[in-house]
């Protein structure tokens, strides 16, 4: 079975043997208490690799957005303005400062002058705004223009936040031809070199690092002002040491061989666009290693996801939100060999019934 559902973009894993040992999961006490053993080290390599001043660490960023939201709308003169294809994760922290009476508001997806506009209308009420969006969209593929986002809060008195999950890992600092992710791996900020104090990035190792561990990261005093009003810090376990020296692992495999995968990556990303191009098939997706096709007049998504399936290829069938049909996914990995993207290719020719493959640009489903 050849698996095309995996985010683990860049193919890090962490075998226990190749991890420093310790002594105990858990030191049975709240990071409110005291900070899990490495905790603070990896916390200051995470927020070096992002460009900010400071980060602290949590189990998910689920229990980040749930105290993060609360937190910077508490005085009652924010407005949260969120990106309408934003990530579900952040959008159950916003429903929660919603619960609390922060005033909420949808923008276009990635539409600054939609943005501005409801941002002014915000401050003419004597609100700031507070910008939510993802660093890059898994759905279209494309990055959030941070820096646009980032004058409008500022002008405003503001604040963006960036659910960076998607890019961490991917890109980085100084995008070219010859390496189009960056280098580096710290997000979508580096890639579009977007900095400043207004700026609050909160993202899943879970993805590029392949480590089930979040970070948040911003100028120390915000830091400071989270963790000190944090109640997922008091009330929920922190990340385990087994977790932590995975992530340590992940952070020194970046430093060592990151920029060659993030290559790896895209040559890979690129031959799938290719392919499909010379197949006739229409995807979605750039150059972000989650490829989507469009949909197909000729047969059902989910009935392609099925024949995939019968042909050995595991893909992943969703319904993105503001859709009415579902779409299926190939997710393109480092640890994909070139060869098995060709396999998976022919299996979707003849998952589309056509009897031949088709050559010199001939559709395969249209």
């Amino acid at each position: 079975m050849l698996d095309f559902t995996s985010a683990l973009y860049l193919g890090f894993r962490h075998p226990s043997q190749s991890l420093r040992p310790w002594a105990r999961l858990s030191a049975g006490v709240p990071a409110a208490l005291a900070a899990p053993s490495g905790a603070t080290e990896i916390a200051r390599t995470l927020a070096t690799l992002q460009g900010f001043g400071a980060a602290t660490l949590a189990t998910s960023t689920l229990h980040l957005f749930w105290d993060l939201f609360p937190i910077l709308g508490g005085d009652g003169r924010v407005a949260i303005h969120v990106d309408s294809q934003a990530y579900p994760i952040a959008r159950w922290g916003v429903e929660r400062a919603a619960c609390r009476g922060v005033p909420v508001l949808t923008f276009p997806h990635h539409d600054a002058e939609g943005l501005e506009r409801a941002a002014r209308e915000s401050g003419r009420r004597g609100l700031r705004p507070l910008v939510v969006t993802d660093g890059i969209c898994p759905g279209c593929g494309r990055i959030a223009p941070l820096g646009v986002y980032l004058q409008v809060a500022r002008r405003l008195g503001g604040r963006v936040v960036v659910d960076d999950t998607q890019a961490l890992g991917i890109l980085g600092a100084g995008p070219s031809p010859a390496a189009p992710y960056g280098h580096g791996g710290g997000g979508s900020a580096r890639w579009q070199d977007a900095a400043g104090p207004e700026l609050v990035v909160a993202a899943s190792l879970a993805k590029g690092f392949g480590v089930p561990l979040a970070g948040l990261s911003g100028a120390a005093d915000l830091v400071g002002r989270f963790e000190a009003g944090s109640q997922t810090r008091v009330h929920c376990s922190p990340p385990s040491v087994a977790v932590l020296r995975a992530a340590e692992h992940a952070l020194a495999l970046n430093r060592r061989f990151g920029d060659g995968r993030r290559l790896r990556l895209a040559r890979r990303v690129r031959h799938f666009r290719r392919r499909m191009a010379e197949l006739g098939i229409a995807v979605s997706g750039g150059l972000f290693p989650v490829q989507t096709l469009e949909p197909a007049p000729a047969i059902l998504a989910s009935t392609l996801h099925e024949r995939l399936l019968a042909r050995g290829i595991r893909t992943v069938l969703h319904q993105p939100r503001g859709t009415r049909e579902p779409r299926i996914s190939f997710l393109i990995t480092a640890g994909h060999a070139l060869a098995e993207i060709d396999d998976a290719l022919d299996a979707l020719c003849a998952a589309t019934a056509v009897p031949e493959r088709p050559t010199g640009g001939t559709p395969c489903l249209r």
